[in-house]
């Protein structure tokens, strides 16, 4: 094969294959993928919790790892007619310092970084409980 003859969108770049390299030893290093199993499971926990107290609108917490969702209400594949619930507890976290929307109306999807630290994720489950009592 000569220069020019053959190429490829994804053919191994060299400084693509060193950057994807590179990455995967961060994760491997810094034990991201760890980090977001042990602060998955506390994140469920804390809103298991939060769903737990008497008038949560919280009807469904799901997730694996880092990413993970509450049910306002309704159906848990999506209900627009809970939305107006969903988009006012967003717009309550917002003002309390948490960012978040809802998606397919009545859910709210939760997908902190890689990163996370214990006391980063008490921090939220903090502002979404005080949001929660504001409805």
């Amino acid at each position: 094969i000569n220069p020019g003859e053959h190429g490829s969108t994804y053919g191994g770049n060299p400084l693509a294959c060193a950057v994807a390299q590179a990455a995967l030893e961060v994760l491997r290093d810094e034990k991201l993928a760890e980090n977001a199993l042990e602060r998955g499971d506390q994140l469920r926990e804390g809103l298991r919790a939060l769903m737990a107290k008497e008038g949560s609108p919280i009807t469904l917490v799901r997730g694996r790892g880092l990413l993970n969702a509450i049910i306002i209400g309704g159906d848990e594949k999506g209900n627009y007619g809970d939305e107006g619930v969903a988009w006012k507890l967003c717009v309550k976290m917002a003002e309390n310092g948490l960012l978040a929307k809802p998606t397919h109306g009545n859910i709210i999807r939760l997908a902190p970084p890689l990163t996370i630290s214990a006391s980063q994720i008490d921090e939220c489950l903090e502002i979404m409980g005080k949001s929660l009592q504001s409805l």
